[in-house]
């Protein structure tokens, strides 16, 4: 088995690093702004920042990292700047305005939200989609300017690049009657599904929600810390029947029907969920939100439920060791999910040259050579699709096109991302065939996983409180669980500490 003929490892250790684009003799050629100038007159701009951390390129290549695409010649991509350096030397060479940016990271959505609970000032940020639902619910975020969507506007990649697939959803998705678009502009995107060892556990297992709560893999799984992912497994467990049912998969509105089921929050609902999430609990190695990826590398664990991000990584660091992983997506259903820029308004103040810097950061991280550069970086897959660039096509190409020789091969589209159709032959990757189970597969899901993939929705707060207490009582000690028997055992126990206690004052006093 092999991940593909050219693939290297996303570089997202810290002491790596990732690429830029130099574009020589007709390779892709990158403008300056042809619209869209700067605000004059207010001097350096200040651009506070807010990502995940390992979540953008580092820079600080060495020689033999650079890639060459096939096909485009001299074209060379190679990692000599952080992402941040760049930028703010593109910002200044294109709109003759200096910009300076303040870099932080957060760990988890909530570590965001507590971070700007507590008085800590960001203009832009990138959390995932519930989060920034929940912003836009609370009308904390600045909406994207007209200009930004302007498709005339050289510089505004975003717009230009942004996949069909994924702006369909952004356009569609509502909250309280506005659209994700208004207000956010995707980064990365995956489905959510089980990073298994084949040797050990058949992909019909890994194929179905309910091998997290599986006694026949007690100890050998892990699941997420989180309630969201946590909660949207346990509903995949408890909903399973009816989503495999034969009649449900022939619905034409199966999407929606997924789509209400997995975003259920009614009492009674939340209840069966809590009691499924504490038989995943006991039957799981750990909840985890980062360890997994290498308790499955190590074989600590056969089974981790995984973002396909890292998935990827996961994958391609096991084989680094020629340990063969692979990914599954239940066949119930999945969470495709999203993490995405979104500016705050309380950091923007209505400052339009700020809002033009951080509209200007986005656009520049959706430049395909930028695209692929975090892409490679990080092992996640980018919402943009290139628009008149084939340049992350022709990456994808690079990373899971099989060897001319290779004898086991498929044909393996992926038109729905980059065009729109999944039928369309420029599309098209001939790729190994054990891909089918791994990194292209995580990467760019096939058609019957996306008929099967649905949004996590933002909860009101009522919701949100119920569900963050059954989260509590899964996670925590539930004193309400105790019988008569169990606080007899406790109150001995306390008596017992009682006693000794006074024996050993006692005692102490007396030898004193």
């Amino acid at each position: 088995m092999t991940a593909g003929k050219k693939r290297k490892l996303p570089m997202r250790a810290a002491a790596l690093a990732a690429l830029v684009l130099v574009m020589m003799h007709g390779g892709l050629t990158v403008s300056a702004a042809s619209g869209g100038e700067a605000p004059q007159g207010g001097g350096k701009v200040t651009l506070r920042i807010a990502n995940w951390e390992e979540y953008i390129d580092e820079g600080d290549w060495d020689e033999e990292e650079a890639i060459e695409l096939e096909d485009r010649e001299n074209t060379v991509i190679f990692g000599e700047n952080s992402m941040i350096d760049d930028f703010e030397a593109w910002y200044r060479e294109t709109y003759g305005v200096e910009v300076e940016v303040e870099y932080s990271t957060f760990g988890s959505n909530e570590d965001l939200y507590n971070q700007m609970t507590i008085g800590n000032e960001f203009d832009l940020v990138c959390p995932s989609e519930y989060m920034f639902m929940k912003l836009i619910a609370e009308e904390k975020l600045q909406p994207l300017s007209e200009e930004f969507s302007d498709t005339d506007a050289e510089e505004n990649y975003y717009i230009r690049g942004v996949s069909d697939y994924i702006k369909n959803i952004f356009d569609t998705n509502t909250i309280n009657g506005e659209p994700w678009s208004k207000y956010a502009a995707g980064y990365m995107w995956g489905t959510t599904g089980i990073v298994y060892n084949p040797e050990e556990i058949s992909k019909e297992d890994a194929s179905h929600w309910a091998i997290l709560a599986d006694p026949q893999y007690k100890g050998q799984v892990t699941i997420k810390d989180n309630v969201r992912d946590s909660y949207f497994a346990a509903l995949g467990i408890l909903h399973e029947e009816e989503l495999s049912d034969p009649e449900f998969l022939k619905s034409p509105d199966r999407l929606e029907r997924i789509a209400e089921l997995m975003n259920r929050t009614d009492e009674e609902t939340v209840e069966t969920a809590e009691d499924i999430l504490k038989q995943m609990k006991e039957n799981a190695y750990s909840f985890e939100s980062d360890s997994g990826k290498a308790d499955m590398v190590t074989g600590k664990v056969l089974a981790n439920y995984q973002w396909s991000g890292d998935a990827v990584y996961t994958l391609d660091q096991a084989e680094i060791d020629d340990y063969y992983l692979a990914y599954a997506v239940p066949e119930e259903c999945t969470n495709v999910w999203f993490d995405g820029w979104v500016m705050l308004k309380d950091g923007i103040g209505g400052d339009a040259a700020k809002q033009h810097a951080a509209e200007a950061f986005m656009n520049f991280m959706s430049r395909p050579d930028n695209v692929v550069r975090n892409m490679y970086y990080i092992g996640y897959t980018s919402v943009i699709a290139g628009g008149d660039s084939d340049i992350i096509y022709a990456y994808a190409d690079w990373c899971y096109g099989a060897e001319d020789d290779a004898e086991d091969t498929m044909e393996y589209p992926v038109g729905f991302f980059f065009s729109g159709d999944n039928s369309d032959p420029d599309y098209v990757i001939t790729a190994e065939s054990d891909q089918a189970d791994r990194q292209l597969f995580a990467q760019y899901p096939p058609q019957d996983v996306l008929e099967r993939a649905v949004v996590m929705q933002y909860f009101d707060q009522e919701n949100n409180e119920r569900i963050n207490q059954m989260w509590v009582n899964v996670r925590c000690f539930d004193l309400t669980e105790l019988t008569g028997a169990d606080w007899a055992k406790i109150g001995g126990v306390i008596l017992a500490v009682a006693v000794a206690s006074v024996w050993f004052v006692k005692k102490k006093v007396k030898i004193s």
